[in-house]
């Protein structure tokens, strides 16, 4: 499904069909990937160098393409997008503000790569740390809007709930859904920014026959995910 600017088409289902879409793809630069792994031999052969450049920028723009779609869909309906349906029951266990927690590209670049120099962990170690400080300011903006938004307005529609009509009684809890519900698009976003651009940090950091192992590394973990999440939820079905 091609992405748009009407923001009014991206509704749940419409997303859900994109991603679909998109794992598909996903599944072709999986392979890709393992190929251009298993047939890379001299680092010194420029040519393969440019190859392997080029096959990680177009990895790179189709994950681009997922987070696009997705503000389109949280502009929509973020809540939904906070607890997507076209997620597996295991899929959703893994879910930190609508998507993957972004430090856990640096525990696939410990697996899958291994193989970094001194100069190398030293950056590495510096995104870690710059990268864990992002997440917790996330958290806590998270936190922030949990209280502000939840405690004070609905603890004060508690106690009128008896002397407010219905209209005013709408009223006052769609305001509130609404300021949650701006808050959260901000934060899913923000969060959608952090992890897209710690992936990019880390692979300007690595050579390009390193960036293909993460990337390969990445796109195995969440396809094996979705299918033993698929798996489970259909066993669970009666």
């Amino acid at each position: 499904m091609p992405i748009g600017d009407d923001n009014a088409s991206w509704n749940s289902s419409s997303f859900a069909a994109f991603f679909e879409g998109w794992l598909v793809r996903q599944e072709h630069y999986l392979d890709e990937l393992l190929s251009a792994q298993n047939s890379f031999t001299n680092e010194d052969d420029e040519r393969q160098q440019e190859e392997l450049r080029g096959l990680i920028s177009r990895v790179l723009s189709h994950y681009q393409q997922y987070y696009q779609a997705k503000a389109l869909a949280a502009r929509n309906d973020v809540f939904h997008v906070l607890s997507p349906s076209w997620f597996s029951t295991l899929e959703r266990s893994f879910l930190w503000i609508g998507g993957f927690k972004p430090g856990l590209v640096f525990e696939l670049l410990g697996s899958a790569v291994g193989d970094l120099g001194s100069e190398q962990m030293v950056l590495i170690e510096r995104l870690k740390g710059e990268t864990r400080a992002a997440e917790k300011e996330l958290e806590e903006e998270m936190a922030g809007v949990q209280e502000s938004v939840a405690a004070p307005p609905l603890l004060e529609m508690a106690r009128r709930a008896g002397r407010l009509v219905n209209r005013e009684r709408r009223s006052g809890v769609d305001t509130v859904l609404e300021t949650l519900r701006s808050s959260m698009q901000v934060l899913v976003e923000n969060a959608d920014h952090l992890r897209a651009m710690t992936t990019s940090k880390v692979i300007e950091v690595l050579s390009p026959e390193q960036g293909v192992k993460l990337l390969a590394a990445a796109a195995q973990l969440q396809l094996k995910i979705r299918m033993r999440g698929e798996q489970r939820d259909g066993a669970l079905s009666p």
